[in-house]
């Protein structure tokens, strides 16, 4: 039967997915109890909510505490990252199909580099010398420190503190670099998968190069590269962590902090483990709906 009546018929549970999650459920019972029941560990849990956020009796009221500005930082580290990622990405990925053979070997030279280099390599090289250097060049650390006190609020609610602000930039360009090389593959491979009488009719119909990327190429391949490109700002989240060894402070880089004055280490990466799943399962939230509204709109 073809139909609304099939697919949900297709998403009930049989015994078997009954059976399965019955002994997962099980193992983490088990596991959770082995955790507990151990005599050489005392878990304090109360120790996550004085770091994630504490009572400033100066201004009465509560603030985010260094755990939950870590949260805050990685997510403005992430969403910078991947607006630029994307960007560059989408650029590269328009050059890539290009005819011309210097613009196939810069692309091609870009993303085998970026791919083929630990990302690790590249946040040192990137943070002790092309960092240093451009931001010296360009006057930036003397610009950001004449701002005004209303400029530093909107400069540290938007990226980091004035005094941190090179370091992130630093951070947020070496990963755009890092995943931009594959959304680049991702968008070179869905400007490819439109077939060649869509890009023929675009022609017939008169349209610039710009148009037809715009109204004719772009628009189908975005179906076909969404999930790879959700998938990648997951990967740009969860990557984001390996700038805490240039002090960048994010969720890990204060995870390591907390731990070092705690010793709680359990409890501090558990929590860590569970805001970088949110986080991320997040993204896949919101990437299924977009799907499911696209696929509605076809």
């Amino acid at each position: 039967m073809i139909g609304p009546y099939a697919s949900s018929r297709r998403r009930r549970f049989t015994r078997l997915d009954i059976a399965l999650l019955t002994l997962l459920a099980l193992a983490v019972a088990w596991f959770i109890l082995r955790l507990y029941s151990g005599e050489a560990y005392r878990w304090n849990w109360r120790v996550i909510g004085r770091y994630m956020v504490r009572y400033d009796a100066a201004a009465g009221r509560w603030r985010a505490n260094v755990l939950l500005n870590g949260l805050l930082t990685t997510i403005r580290l992430s969403l910078w990252s991947g607006i630029l990622a994307t960007l560059i990405g989408l650029v590269m990925g328009v050059v890539a199909t290009r005819k011309r053979l210097i613009a196939r070997l810069i692309t091609r030279s870009y993303v085998e580099f970026a791919r083929n280099t630990p990302p690790l390599v590249l946040v040192f090289l990137f943070y002790y010398f092309l960092g240093d250097q451009i931001i010296a060049v360009l006057g930036l650390e003397q610009a950001i420190m004449s701002l005004g006190p209303v400029q530093r609020q909107i400069l540290t609610v938007i990226g980091a503190p004035p005094r941190q602000f090179p370091a992130f930039l630093s951070a947020v360009v070496t990963l755009a670099l890092f995943e931009g090389a594959y959304l680049t593959e991702i968008v070179r491979a869905g400007i490819e998968s439109v077939s060649r009488g869509q890009w023929e009719a675009a022609y017939a119909l008169g349209l610039s190069p710009l148009d037809r990327y715009r109204f004719v190429i772009l628009p189908q391949a975005w179906r076909v590269v969404l999930p790879a490109t959700v998938g990648q700002f997951i990967s740009i989240i969860k990557d984001s962590a390996i700038v805490a060894v240039i002090s960048i402070p994010e969720l890990t880089f204060q995870g390591l902090e907390v731990m070092a004055a705690t010793y709680r280490t359990f409890e501090i990466w558990i929590t860590i483990a569970l805001l970088y799943f949110v986080l991320s399962s997040s993204c896949s939230w919101i990437a299924h709906a977009l799907e499911r509204r696209m696929a509605i709109n076809r």
